[in-house]
């Protein structure tokens, strides 16, 4: 059990690293890079998107950049997606939508529309992002500006999670825990290795030329997880990839419920690390369990678990904009939606029927 003690002190030490390096090395889009006014392409795949649609659009629609083009494409959408879209292409021609076609076989929704957007998209840069994102202020010239100063085929973020119900509040944080306790995010852009990669679907902001070379969702068109894969991929090719969070200006309500958490991060969690459900286990476990063989067997040391384990909550909360003390004390059934996932996502591989948006997958 003592063996178990000193594991443990081992793993919550390089987490609480991690944590100070992401702490201290976030990266700012803010920049004083000046930059010309190249034309963006703003991609949006919409599905049954009726209650974010309109929300996101009206915070595009103030930007005031007429080299801006916004794409929708209406994934089949049965509800008022559509409707609500073709409002705002009459109020700002900046906005064009397209009517998705009928879903290919081997391609997901989302790929295939991400693929089909890209195909007319005329910008420089192409910003993929999810209608349930919103963004304010200067972000997509920042955003240009970080991408041209450091040479960057992708740029991802990581929204600030807006979480209005107790289901969000004790299922969404675990992403961020995960991510900030595993990977210095830094990294994603310093390091040749590709398992030094991150990406988030929500906001993938690439340099056209780098996109048209690879087509990455065409090249991944049926992958669950496309934004991860497509961030390795392009480091296997010595393209320049980067990976920020904590950023206020970009915010997203990613899920309004545990349910819809459950499903969501089902289809993605085991690819934090690196698709091994060993490695989710091991990492649950001592981060759920770590501290009952530190009591057990190392009882005169709690102390010093207790400082690293607040230490950790403090970091990451702080590094992606979470409420501490909601965090603190959700913990335990933040890590007990986190085992409910990991076992989700193993009945989903051995046969489990998937749904998303309305489809099978």
């Amino acid at each position: 059990m003592k063996y178990i003690a000193y594991i443990t002190f081992v793993f919550i030490t390089i987490q609480l690293l991690n944590l100070i390096i992401n702490f201290l090395f976030r990266q700012k889009l803010k920049s004083t890079y000046k930059t010309k006014q190249e034309k963006i392409s703003i991609l949006i795949p919409a599905r049954n998107e009726e209650k974010n649609i309109a929300g996101l659009l009206n915070n595009l629609t103030k930007i005031k950049n007429d080299n801006l083009e916004i794409i929708v494409y209406n994934d089949g959408s049965n509800d008022n997606t559509a409707k609500i879209v073709e409002d705002f292409v009459e109020s700002d021609g900046r906005i064009k939508l397209i009517t998705g076609e009928a879903l290919p076989d081997g391609w997901r929704g989302k790929n295939f529309a991400c693929h089909q957007m890209s195909k007319i998209a005329m910008g420089d840069y192409f910003l993929f992002i999810d209608a349930d994102v919103r963004i304010e202020g200067d972000i997509i010239t920042d955003a240009v500006a970080y991408v041209k100063k450091y040479g960057l085929g992708l740029l991802s973020l990581f929204p600030k999670q807006i979480m209005v119900t107790f289901g969000e509040k004790i299922s969404v944080p675990v992403m961020n825990y995960i991510l900030l306790t595993l990977l210095p995010l830094v990294l994603v852009r310093l390091s040749p290795f590709k398992s030094h990669s991150a990406a988030n679907g929500q906001f993938m902001f690439f340099d056209a030329k780098t996109y048209k070379r690879f087509m990455p969702h065409k090249m991944f068109r049926n992958s669950l997880v496309e934004d991860i894969e497509i961030a390795r991929f392009l480091k296997s090719e010595k393209t320049k990839i980067a990976c920020v969070t904590g950023d206020e200006r970009v915010v997203c309500r990613m899920y309004g419920s545990y349910a819809e958490a459950l499903n969501g991060f089902s289809k993605n969690i085991l690819m934090f690390f690196g698709n091994s459900l060993t490695a989710a286990l091991i990492f649950w476990t001592f981060s759920a369990l770590g501290f009952v063989p530190v009591l057990l067997s190392m009882s005169e040391y709690f102390h010093v678990y207790l400082i690293i384990f607040l230490s950790i909550q403090f970091l990451y909360s702080s590094t992606s904009k979470e409420n501490m003390a909601e965090n603190l004390f959700l913990f335990p059934l933040q890590m007990l939606f986190m085992l409910h996932v990991i076992l989700n996502a193993v009945l989903i591989r051995t046969g489990k029927p998937y749904i998303w948006k309305g489809r099978y997958i």
